[in-house]
């Protein structure tokens, strides 16, 4: 996946938001909580993503993924794929809707209706 089409998947979902921050990564929100981060590893894209309980201790020691530096060692359950053999763009896609669904259930029920979700 390319950083612009990752900003495209995450564009098309729902009452999300983009800011530049952190050393030019592109960070996506739903609420003003973030779901999903592509930045930089040695000059190529990394994308970070908040994964399930179970995914995090599957894939965090699978080739090209890591516990996503920063967030993983505050204890959060966070995990960058930094290299293109660690999963396919489907299955990138797929965690960061996962992603963007656990970050969506811990809003308030007044910022969901708000958002419309």
């Amino acid at each position: 996946m390319t950083r612009d089409e990752f900003n495209a998947f995450c564009a098309s979902l729902k009452a999300t938001s983009h800011v530049v921050q952190w050393g030019n990564a592109d960070v996506w929100k739903v609420g003003d909580k973030v779901f999903a981060i592509c930045g930089w590893n040695d000059g190529t894209d990394a994308f970070t993503f908040k994964a399930t309980d179970l995914a995090y201790e599957v894939l965090q020691d699978q080739p090209g993924i890591r516990p996503a530096p920063y967030l993983a060692s505050r204890g959060m359950k966070w995990l960058q794929v930094y290299d293109e053999r660690g999963m396919s763009d489907a299955s990138l896609r797929d965690h960061i809707v996962t992603s963007y669904e656990l970050v969506v259930a811990k809003l308030t029920k007044k910022m969901r209706a708000e958002l419309g979700l």
